[in-house]
C-alpha cells in the first residue's frame, strides 16, 4: 500500500497527532522469534507487519515498515536483545515494507539485505508515478497534515531508492543459510508485486508471507491474481503451523485455508457479473473472523475499492501485472 491507494480510496477518519502514537511492541510467536506489528492509523499510511528471527549471527528482520515509530521499535528490540541486526529480508518493495532500510543500515552497516529485484523497474515506474500524482495533492494543501507528512516521506524515500535495493537478490527459492539460520527463502513471481518474497522457517514452523496475506482487504495496487493464487499453492505445500501475514495477525493453517478461499471467491465474484458491493461484502463475511479482519465497515469499504478501480476496471488484474 502506498500513497496513491489512500488518496484514490478516499477514506476518512479521524485525525491524529503524530505524539500520540506509541510504538509497536514485540510480541513473542515462538521461541526466537518475534513479531513487530505493523498498522493503519487515521489519516495515516500503513506500516507493513515485521517478523523478527534471532540467529547465531544476530537479527534477521522481515520487513522494516514506513514510519519512524516503527523503525524506532525494530532497533529498540534489537538494542534490547543486545544484537545486531545482520540481515533483512524484503517480502516486497511496497514503502510500508522497506522504508525503513536506510535506518537500519545506518546503525548496522554490516547487515545485508535479501529482496528480489522488482524494486528496480518499480522506482522508475509504480512508484515514480505514484510520487508525480501525489505532488498536486500535496500542493493543494487541502491534505490533512499527517497524510502530507507521509507524501512529502514518501516522495523522499522514493527519490533515495537506491538505499532499498537488495544486496543479495532473490531471484528463486530455495534454502539459504542467512546469518547463519537455515531458511527456505521462496520467490512468487507476479502474485502481490513483480516478485514477493515468502519464507519459511523448518525449526519454528513458522512461514512470513508478506503481502500475500493482507487484512482487511488483499491489497491489489500492484497484483496479478493468478500468479498470486498460485503462490498460495506453494505456501499450502509448506508444513508450517502458524503463518504471519504482512498486514494483520498470525494465522493457524485452518485461518490460511479461509482466507486463501476468500480470496479466490473475490477474484472470481470481481470476474462475474455480480454486483460489486456484494462482492465486497462476500469478502467482508468470510474473513471476518481472522484475526486483522478490523471494523466490517472498513474491509468492505477497502475491498469495494479494489473490485471497482482496480480489478474491474482493468480486466480482472492490476495496471501493474505484466502477465
Amino acid at each position: 500500500m502506498i500513497a496513491r491507494f489512500v488518496l484514490a480510496a478516499g477514506f476518512a477518519f479521524a485525525s491524529s497527532a503524530q505524539a500520540d502514537i506509541p510504538s509497536p511492541k514485540a510480541q513473542s510467536i515462538a521461541k526466537g522469534v518475534w513479531l513487530i506489528p505493523g498498522g493503519l492509523l487515521p489519516d495515516r499510511q500503513p506500516d507493513g507487519n515485521t517478523v523478527v528471527f534471532d540467529t547465531p549471527k544476530g537479527l534477521i528482520v522481515v520487513d522494516t515498515g514506513r514510519h519512524k515509530w516503527h523503525r524506532d521499535a525494530i532497533l529498540d528490540f534489537a538494542k534490547a536483545r543486545g544484537k545486531p541486526v545482520a540481515a533483512i529480508i524484503n517480502s516486497h518493495w511496497h514503502l510500508d515494507h522497506v522504508s525503513g532500510n536506510p535506518a537500519l543500515r545506518a546503525a548496522y552497516p554490516g547487515l545485508k539485505v535479501y529482496a528480489s529485484n522488482a524494486i528496480d523497474a518499480a522506482l522508475t515506474g509504480f512508484l515514480a508515478k505514484s510520487a508525480a500524482d501525489a505532488q498536486p495533492y500535496l500542493d493543494s494543501g487541502k491534505l490533512p497534515p499527517e497524510t502530507a507528512e507521509d507524501v512529502r516521506n514518501d516522495i523522499a524515500t522514493t527519490k533515495n531508492g537506491k538505499a532499498l535495493r537488495p544486496d543479495i537478490v532473490i531471484g528463486k527459492s530455495a534454502t539459504r543459510m542467512v546469518a547463519g539460520k537455515s531458511l527456505a527463502v521462496n520467490l512468487a513471481p507476479n502474485a502481490a508485486t513483480d516478485g514477493d518474497v515468502w519464507i519459511y522457517d523448518p525449526a519454528t514452523k513458522i512461514a512470513a508471507s508478506g503481502d500475500l496475506i493482507t487484512l482487511p482487504a488483499p491489497f491489489l495496487d500492484t497484483a496479478c491474481p493468478a500468479g498470486w493464487s498460485k503462490a498460495f499453492g506453494e505456501i499450502e505445500k509448506t508444513p508450517f503451523a502458524t503463518i504471519i501475514p504482512g498486514h494483520g495477525g498470525p494465522m493457524s493453517r485452518a485461518q490460511f485455508s479461509t482466507y486463501r478461499k476468500a480470496f479466490d471467491a473475490l477474484i472470481v465474484c470481481s470476474a462475474s457479473m455480480r454486483d460489486e458491493k456484494m462482492c465486497a461484502a462476500d469478502w467482508t463475511k468470510a474473513v471476518g473472523a481472522l484475526p486483522g479482519a478490523g471494523p466490517d465497515a472498513q474491509a468492505q469499504s477497502m475491498t469495494l475499492y479494489y473490485v471497482k478501480d482496480v480489478l474491474r476496471a482493468h480486466n480482472g488484474r492490476s495496471a501493474e501485472c505484466k502477465l
